[in-house]
């Protein structure tokens, strides 16, 4: 079996197993009176991101069967790759356990509850959306798909953007009311 394809075995079922926590989390939040605010980019992010990691190991499995195997007289981009993968893992993996049942994929505002300031969140505004980039260029240097990877990236990352700034909106509408 492939290398691109036990990676993408692992990266895909990582993804399901996240999705399947989202929604269990989505639905507590929901029971607990917490709404999805308008305008949010999520339905982009829930293509273009599974999206890309299936582009790169089209693009890892191609160039495998394509290109003659050298032995690298440069840096080794898997073993870099694979580091990258497993901090952002690491660190998105931390963010979760901060947000605890609040961790989903889409946005929720739940009015009576506070905003998280601890683990990742004392350092960082957004750390799950750092995770996430570094997974996507992880996942890139693994399959050996710098094409696929550099246009998954920009995809994602413009509607990641986007997210950030519609997410930042609601948490600081969230903060005023609380305030």
């Amino acid at each position: 079996m492939s290398t691109v394809a036990v990676v993408g075995a692992i990266v895909l079922g990582l993804l399901l197993a996240e999705t399947r926590v989202s929604w269990r989390h989505e639905r507590e939040l929901r029971r607990l009176g917490a709404v999805c605010p308008p305008g949010d980019v999520y339905a982009a992010m829930a293509v273009l991101y599974p999206a890309a990691f299936v582009a790169m190991m089209i693009e890892g499995l191609w160039r495998a069967g394509t290109e003659p195997v050298q032995a690298p007289d440069g840096p080794n981009w898997f073993a870099s790759g694979v580091l990258l993968f497993a901090a952002s893992k690491a660190l998105k993996y931390w963010a979760i356990r901060s947000l605890g049942v609040r961790w989903t994929f889409r946005v929720f505002n739940v009015p009576s509850l506070p905003l998280v300031t601890s683990g990742p969140y004392r350092y960082l505004a957004h750390p799950n959306y750092v995770a996430v980039v570094g997974e996507l260029v992880g996942a890139a240097m693994m399959c050996g798909a710098p094409i696929a990877g550099s246009v998954g990236l920009a995809a994602f990352g413009t509607a990641l953007w986007l997210r950030v700034r519609f997410e930042t909106t609601v948490l600081g509408a969230h903060r005023e009311r609380r305030g």
